[in-house]
């Protein structure tokens, strides 16, 4: 039996905050032009993953191998910045996180890059809770593998049996189990 938790992980991207729908828009603001199919139930699944690898398998898949993965992924970075003005909080996680602030340890671990996580977080007035924040560049492995919350755990400086992990995907929560840690599913809050 793990220990009780003593120190929270938090994924950012539809976990705290409501990001997906941006986050989709902007992938088919970008993919029309280039005629990728996108459907929103195979973005879903792709949960967790870092943008960089959803472009290269999308631009793979559709065998465009003159287009530039990296161009692809700044479009559509761009496109989200466009418009995540529009990006609410998941209030019952927030809640969960602010009834922790400044009593356990707290960090972010996301599949995102880093600027793209901080101003989502500072939009929805919680940037400052958190002592790290882990993203997409980082780590060089991304969920499922654990290294991600384990990077967050070593921040922290925790070891990771004694974190809880907050999730929305099943990649994510299969990465926490990875990382030793209590998975906590919050499409079940």
């Amino acid at each position: 039996m793990s220990s009780p938790a003593r120190a929270l992980i938090f994924d950012c991207d539809g976990t705290l905050a409501d990001t997906m729908p941006a986050h989709f828009r902007a992938w088919q603001n970008v993919l029309r032009p280039l005629n990728i199919p996108f459907p929103e139930e195979r973005f879903y699944a792709l949960g967790g993953v870092p943008t960089s690898k959803i472009a290269v398998i999308l631009l793979t898949e559709a065998g465009l191998k003159d287009v530039d993965a990296d161009a692809l992924v700044h479009a559509k970075e761009q496109g989200f910045l466009e418009v995540m003005h529009s990006v609410q909080p998941v209030h019952k996680v927030v809640e969960i996180a602010r009834a922790h602030r400044g009593t356990l340890p707290m960090a972010v671990a996301s599949g995102s890059q880093g600027p793209i996580v901080r101003q989502t977080l500072d939009i929805i007035g919680v940037l400052d809770w958190f002592e790290t924040i882990v993203a997409a560049e980082d780590t060089a492995r991304h969920k499922p593998e654990p290294d991600v919350f384990l990077e967050a755990a070593r921040r922290l400086k925790v070891p990771p049996e004694i974190c809880t992990v907050y999730e929305d995907t099943d990649l994510g929560l299969e990465a926490a189990r990875r990382a030793g840690m209590i998975g906590v599913d919050i499409r079940k809050l």
